[in-house]
C-alpha cells in the first residue's frame, strides 16, 4: 500500500499555519490605524487608547478574533463590547484595505494578558517574593 504524503497539513499538527498568521497579522495592523483614527463615537471608547494585542484567524480566514485590552483604568470588556458592536464598521473598513477573497467576520475579545503581568509584575516586587528569589 504506497500512500504519497499529503500536501496539506497534517491532522495531528496543531497551531495556525503561516497563511492565518500571515492574515492575522495583517489584519491587527489596519484594526491598529482605524482604531487609532478614533472614527468610532461609541462612549465606551472616546478618549480611550485600545491595544489590538493578537488576532487569530479561523483555518478558512472567514472569521476573525481580535484579543483587545484599553489602556488605562477602563474595563477592557466594556471595550471589547463597544467594538463588537463597531464590528460591521470596522469590517467594512477591512474591506477596503485587505487584498483578500474573503473579508472575515470580527469579534472582539476581552485581553486579559496584560492584566496577569502586571499581577506577576507586582508579585515580583513584594519583598517576601524578592527575599525568597534572593535578589
Amino acid at each position: 500500500m504506497n500512500r504519497r504524503p499529503s500536501r496539506g497539513r497534517d491532522s495531528q499538527s496543531l497551531g495556525p499555519t503561516q497563511r492565518q498568521l500571515r492574515a492575522s497579522e495583517n489584519i491587527r495592523h489596519i484594526l491598529v490605524e482605524v482604531l487609532a483614527r478614533g472614527d468610532i463615537r461609541d462612549p465606551a471608547l472616546v478618549g480611550v487608547p485600545v491595544t489590538v494585542g493578537e488576532v487569530r484567524m479561523s483555518p478558512d480566514l472567514k472569521h476573525a478574533v481580535a484579543f483587545v485590552a484599553a489602556l488605562g483604568q477602563k474595563d477592557a470588556g466594556e471595550v471589547a463590547a463597544a467594538l463588537n458592536r463597531a464590528a460591521r464598521y470596522l469590517r467594512g473598513e477591512l474591506a477596503r484595505r485587505l487584498d483578500s477573497k474573503f473579508t472575515p467576520d470580527l469579534k472582539f475579545v476581552a485581553d486579559g494578558s496584560y492584566d496577569e503581568a502586571m499581577r506577576v509584575n507586582a508579585m515580583f516586587d513584594d519583598p517576601r517574593v524578592r527575599q525568597d528569589l534572593g535578589s
